[in-house]
């Protein structure tokens, strides 16, 4: 059973703020994950670009902190600076602009990135990320 559009975005819209808090909180291996596991779904599903640092597939609450880490690793600084949501119901369409600033090589990028975001029964069970230009993040984090 797919969450209705009113509660799709309220879920996408709570869990970005729990996001908000873990982050301020210090963030992976800092913070506790606790607050953003109502968000999702046990089982959830996370799909990244294989060729980005933090590439794969994320399963499960475990996955997302693992997943969390890698970011926090390969970011540092990741800041969404504006959103629009393209749909309010499952799959939401979720169109982000980000300034991000690579830890590895402290160099700075502004991207946009295009997410689908499916909400079943009131959590996130999957979320698939689309980058504009995998391969210039990807230089942008790399010091080979």
């Amino acid at each position: 059973m797919t969450t209705s559009t009113t509660s799709a975005a309220a879920v996408l819209k709570g869990m970005y703020a729990a996001e908000a808090e873990y982050l301020a909180a210090g963030g992976p291996g800092t913070a506790s994950f606790t607050p953003l596991a109502p968000f999702f779904a046990p089982d959830v599903v996370l799909h990244q670009a294989d060729s980005l640092p933090y590439g794969g597939i994320w399963r499960g609450h475990d996955g997302l902190e693992r997943f969390f880490l890698a970011m926090s690793r390969t970011w540092g600084a990741f800041e969404m600076v504006e959103q629009e949501f393209l749909s309010h119901f499952s799959p939401l369409v979720v169109l982000t602009q980000v300034r991000a600033r690579a830890r590895a090589t402290g160099r700075e990028l502004q991207f946009p990135i295009l997410q689908t975001i499916t909400v079943e029964n009131g959590r996130i069970s999957e979320i698939r990320p689309f980058y504009w230009d995998v391969a210039a993040i990807a230089d942008a984090c790399s010091t080979a």
